[in-house]
């Protein structure tokens, strides 16, 4: 199985060239990748099956969550589109010899390697909006149908509808009449264009509203599922930086997060919308 003859999703060439200088390898180090980093880590360890688990990590990126997971003792199989994400994720696993990955490879979503019924999770933390065609998305959904064993976990992550439009409010990226275009387009279509080459502005990606990230998991095949606001409204915390270091301000920004997880009317305002659900 591979992406749709007609895609209309970035070429692996695009997605690779928006990484090419390393930023993701720290991006959940700072800022708001703090408390995105420490949610979806709640998350995992909620719906995750004990370890020793086979869990493949499709789209793992520099292997931050990946090794952390190797950590717990967990098998983890990573792939990544981008050859530099593979390459961080093997000197990372390198750094922690007692717990490495079980494999990093390049590899895209839409056509997975393992064999059907291979793992007990699979992880989809970045393809499903990189793949901005449905045809695409649904084919990488399906492929981690077909490699998980019945009862296994997906637990997949999309970028909400609304972020650009918090994150302009926020940073003040609003401002600029060329990022109100980039919004603008967001709240039409989900499709998030940004003509400007201003990396901060993202690339050609696709933002979900939860309700449709929920429908295209079921469409998949997948049961019992349920989204969950990964960072809720704290991460429009000025100063988020500061507000981590002091423990009692960090403890109420991830209560308020828990809190609000599953409200069906704020679900949106989650800079990122986590999918868990259950092959049958």
């Amino acid at each position: 199985m591979t992406r749709h003859k007609e895609s209309q999703s970035p070429l692996p060439e695009e997605v690779t060239d928006h990484y090419a200088s390393g930023y993701e390898a720290s991006r959940l180090e700072i800022g708001q990748g703090k408390l995105e980093c420490e949610r979806s880590r709640e998350l995992l360890k909620r719906f995750l099956p004990s370890s020793p688990a086979v869990v493949l990590d499709i789209g793992g990126g520099p292997g931050g969550h990946a090794c952390w997971l190797a950590e717990l003792g967990y098998e983890v199989h990573l792939i990544d589109i981008v050859a530099l994400h593979v390459e961080l994720a093997k000197q990372a696993s390198l750094r922690q010899p007692e717990t490495p990955l079980a494999s990093a490879e390049v590899g895209d979503a839409c056509a997975l390697s393992w064999g059907e019924s291979t793992a007990d999770a699979v992880l989809l933390f970045g393809p499903l909006y990189h793949l901005t065609d449905k045809r695409d998305r649904a084919r990488a959904l399906s492929e981690a149908y077909r490699v998980l064993k019945p009862d296994g976990i997906i637990m997949a992550v999309g970028i909400s509808r609304f972020a650009s439009t918090l994150d302009g409010l926020r940073s003040e990226f609003l401002k600029d009449p060329a990022f109100v275009d980039i919004v603008n387009g967001d709240l039409k279509t989900g499709h998030h264009r940004n003509p400007t080459g201003k990396p901060e502005y993202f690339m050609d990606t696709y933002f979900h509203h939860p309700e449709e990230l929920l429908t295209e998991v079921y469409e998949a095949g997948f049961s019992n599922s349920r989204i969950y606001g990964i960072e809720g409204p704290s991460w429009l915390a000025p100063g988020l930086d500061d507000w981590w270091t002091i423990e009692v301000q960090r403890t109420e920004l991830l209560r308020i997060a828990r809190a609000l997880q599953t409200e069906p009317t704020l679900l949106g305002i989650s800079a990122h919308l986590m999918a868990v659900g259950t092959k049958q």
